[in-house]
């Protein structure tokens, strides 16, 4: 039963074991916590917070179980990585799509120090890297929301 829990969490109910693109359908599945969460900022950070420190102990888990380093089948780290990028981004479909977008940019082409990030041990590198990613894309997001003002 644990080991079916883990794989349940760190893969977000399996979205990971899409067999292409995993990542980039399990930061389209983060858009839902995010339109439950985004109208309580104390609530969103401790959410975003809690997955961050459930997810380092659900992919470390993983890791184990499935045998390999920074299985593609774990996809909580773009879940936290999405919220990352949307904390305290105004609501609006535009800033959404940008948001995924530029979460994905940062995640797939991992500028410094993203890379080196991964090597972290066990679930640090799986998670870290993606929320390093986010806060990118965050700052990004919020030069553009001041550029629009």
């Amino acid at each position: 039963m644990r080991a079916f829990l883990v794989k349940c969490f760190s893969s977000v109910f399996f979205i990971g074991y899409v067999p292409l693109a995993s990542g980039t359908f399990g930061t389209a599945f983060a858009v839902f916590p995010y339109l439950l969460l985004r109208g309580n900022t104390v609530l969103y950070i401790a959410a975003t917070v809690l997955l961050f420190f459930a997810g380092v102990f659900a992919s470390t888990e993983a890791e184990r179980l499935l045998g390999e380093k920074d299985p593609h089948k774990v996809v909580i780290d773009e879940l936290v990585g999405f919220l990352v990028t949307m904390m305290f981004v105004p609501f609006g479909l535009p800033y959404i799509i940008a948001g995924f977008l530029l979460f994905r940019l940062f995640d797939i082409w991992k500028p410094y120090p993203i890379r080196g990030l991964q090597d972290l041990p066990g679930g640090w590198g799986i998670m870290i890297d993606d929320v390093v990613a986010g806060l990118y894309a965050n700052i990004v997001l919020q030069v553009a929301v001041l550029a629009l003002k």
